[in-house]
């Protein structure tokens, strides 16, 4: 079975080398293609992409439109992955890239998997977007419980891939223009899931990679409106017997006083202190901007709205995390999973 890999622009140049290797092992021997989707505002980039040895053939893609999904899209419609029976997306701002986990997601898609994900755990700082909201509205929404939904690391059936190339054609451009961002995540993760399985590729150690929270906005504006179209749709699975005994991987790490205090200051400034906060809290603010999509708001709108409830959530996980025990951080993440699907069981049979 023919393979292809795509590697989206990256923060670091220097990434490139280490991720094009690791991919390139892991895709073997097979007839391949590896693709370098690039919008670097320095050829630094695809230089060093080029420079790589590799057994696979190299297509080097330069000067394209800012955004991640822009990138991906642009290489998965090239006709060099036309025939490709599996397709990797491998984040290229990756600093330990390993050969295996590249090698197991290709493995889980032949297998049968639609779509395979790498399940990492990460710094309890880190992946406040995937563990308050994208992982917990995707379970609650369509029963797949995926540890790590927007992770850039992933393989795609050629099923999988025409499908999603089919979906964003019909996206009104609001939600277009989220996909060719950050929004591309979600995208192919929740297309695929009509498609056929998922698989999670666990993964022991944490994630090293270029810092996110930067560009936090970006992220959030352009993921959300896409989370929130892509789930309002979705008939809720029941909470499972028992109660929900879902499980979060948190790597602890101490983080110094002054960086905290700098990404807490940073959340200040971007929006306003929502009111009525403490007797509304957490995930229920969530939970109602997925209610009002369903109930005709525009998805970019309830994205805004949700927005400053967002980020007081954030900075009260940073807040109180600091002083919490990793098993502690581990259980808050999975109480506040359980309430959000409750609340969205509520809302449902409130539509009714």
């Amino acid at each position: 079975m023919k393979a292809a890999a795509i590697l989206p622009s990256c923060n670091e140049p220097a990434t490139i080398s280490a991720v094009t290797t690791a991919v390139d092992t892991a895709l073997g021997n097979v007839p391949a293609v590896i693709v370098n989707a690039d919008s670097s505002d320095t050829p630094n980039t695809t230089e060093n992409f080029a420079a790589t040895g590799t057994r696979a053939k190299k297509v080097p893609l330069a000067g394209l439109t800012r955004g991640k999904g822009t990138q991906i899209l642009a290489a998965a419609r090239r006709p060099e992955l036309a025939d490709a029976g599996v397709v990797l997306i491998a984040d290229t701002d990756t600093r330990n890239p390993d050969p295996a986990a590249y090698a197991a997601l290709l493995d889980h898609v032949r297998a049968g998997a639609a779509l395979a994900i790498a399940d990492y755990p990460r710094h309890w700082d880190e992946a406040n977007l995937t563990n308050h909201l994208a992982r917990p509205l995707i379970a609650a929404t369509t029963g797949h419980d995926v540890p790590q939904p927007l992770a850039g690391d992933l393989a795609l059936s050629r099923q999988a891939l025409a499908a999603v190339l089919r979906a964003v054609e019909a996206l009104p451009r609001e939600l277009s223009e989220c996909v060719d961002g950050y929004g591309i995540d979600a995208f192919l993760l929740l297309t695929a899931t009509a498609i056929g399985p998922l698989a999670s590729v666990r993964i022991d150690r944490p994630k090293q990679h270029a810092g996110s929270f930067p560009h936090l906005p970006a992220i959030y504006h352009q993921a959300v409106p896409v989370l929130l179209h892509l789930t309002a749709t979705r008939t809720p699975p029941p909470v499972p017997p028992g109660g929900d005994t879902t499980m979060y991987r948190v790597s602890h790490r101490a983080v110094e006083p002054a960086r905290l205090q700098t990404m807490l200051t940073t959340l200040e400034n971007l929006g306003q202190h929502p009111d009525g906060y403490d007797e509304y809290p957490w995930p229920q603010p969530a939970v109602d901007a997925w209610h009002a999509v369903r109930s005709g708001v525009p998805v970019v709108e309830a994205a805004r709205r949700l927005w400053p409830y967002y980020l007081r959530r954030v900075a009260d996980w940073l807040t109180t995390g600091q002083y919490a025990a990793p098993r502690q951080r581990a259980e808050l993440l999975a109480t506040a999973h359980a309430r959000l699907h409750t609340a969205v069981l509520t809302a449902a049979g409130a539509r009714r």
